[in-house]
């Protein structure tokens, strides 16, 4: 268990390893997917379905507040050996700017560096809606990058080294 991250105004939260298939992380991920269809032409939505979100390469992690509340939720996914990749990013509307996202992608970057990943990328929307993700990937240090894997030209990709 990861140790607890303690907010300005005294609020409790942990990141951790956890599963996909637990019925409130299960629901966030839909609303994730729902949001990203919502917003994102159909062919381009690159969000992870019910189908894809088990197998060996996807290890998933929550944030929770101390009374275990679900704020949010990401994924990493090994793409190889060295470099892995953020997948399903989504902090619940009721947790936005209260730092559940920053500490869930803090928790993804030192997991993909204890793996020994030296690149840790990402695919997020061009749309306005996507805006604070794009911000908050780039104040943790991701800089924008060509598309890589299945990611076409209105991809709008992000990597850092590790």
């Amino acid at each position: 268990m990861a140790k607890p991250y303690v907010t300005d105004d005294n609020r409790v939260m942990r990141a951790d390893r956890d599963d996909p298939t637990r019925p409130d992380v299960h629901a966030l991920l839909e609303a994730h997917l729902a949001f990203a269809r919502a917003v994102t032409p159909p062919d381009e939505v690159h969000a992870l379905d019910a189908a894809g979100r088990t197998g060996n390469a996807i290890e998933y992690f929550t944030v929770r507040a101390e009374t275990g509340v679900l704020l949010a939720v990401g994924a990493l996914q090994r793409l190889d050996d060295r470099h892995y990749e953020v997948k399903s990013m989504h902090t619940a509307q009721q947790a936005r700017r209260r730092g559940a996202g920053r500490l869930l992608l803090e928790r993804l970057v030192d997991e993909a560096r204890t793996a020994g990943a030296t690149r840790l990328s990402l695919e997020t929307g061009a749309m306005d809606a996507f805006a604070p993700s794009r911000a908050l990937y780039a104040a943790a240090g991701f800089e924008r990058c060509e598309p890589y894997g299945q990611y076409g030209p209105n991809s709008y990709c992000m990597t850092m080294e590790l």
